[in-house]
């Protein structure tokens, strides 16, 4: 189900690629992003730099399982840009991403079927031309504990195999953990069995 899942796919670094059609120029940007501003960033780089095209046709999908989206279609015939472009970052499954369609429009008119076509294959291209990686969500806690029973805290790291983000260790110990969303509650049942600790989440996702 997919509230279960607890991996997604997005790109490890930005992209770009070029393709004609018809005498149209067509070039296309993916980035990766977390938050709307990032975006924007994008956007207003992309249209100061080509200035001049016709167009910037994008989309994006932003959060773990790509609950945010949005199409845009710059003045081309509605839903024959935005919506193909968003239409191959859904079929590759790819989240937290912006892809941007640049297009100098060469004359020649495409027609609807033409649009559609021009800007999936843009977009299709620069996902071949991205490295789309795997990450998973994670859930971040915190455990205190005294330093009596530091090796039954220790253990239990070694055995679950969490990434430790913070540690200090005095007479009141603490540690902050991330690890896979699936496998938190096995973590946390067996830390809250050593006596003393105390367990705080701070996040369900990282």
């Amino acid at each position: 189900m997919e509230e279960l899942k607890d991996s997604y796919f997005t790109i490890a670094e930005p992209a770009q690629c070029n393709m004609r059609e018809r005498s149209s120029k067509f070039l296309s940007y993916a980035f990766p992003v977390t938050d709307e501003e990032q975006i924007r960033t994008h956007l207003d780089t992309l249209r100061k730099e080509f200035y001049d095209a016709t167009h910037h046709c994008y989309a994006w999908r932003l959060g773990y399982y790509g609950e945010q989206f949005r199409a845009n279609d710059d003045g081309e015939p509605s839903g024959t840009a935005g919506k193909p472009i968003l239409g191959q970052l859904l079929s590759h499954e790819i989240t937290n991403c912006l892809i941007v369609v640049v297009r100098y429009f060469g004359g020649t008119k495409l027609g609807v079927s033409g649009l559609i076509q021009a800007y999936k294959e843009a977009a299709a291209d620069v996902i071949a031309e991205s490295k789309v990686i795997e990450k998973t969500v994670d859930t971040v806690l915190r455990v205190d504990f005294s330093y009596m029973v530091m090796n039954d805290i220790m253990r239990i790291v070694k055995d679950e195999t969490p990434q430790i983000v913070n540690q200090n260790f005095d007479n009141l110990c603490s540690m902050t953990l991330a690890i896979r969303k699936s496998k938190a509650q096995t973590l946390i049942g067996k830390l809250s069995k050593v006596s003393g600790a105390t367990i705080e989440i701070l996040e369900n996702e990282l």
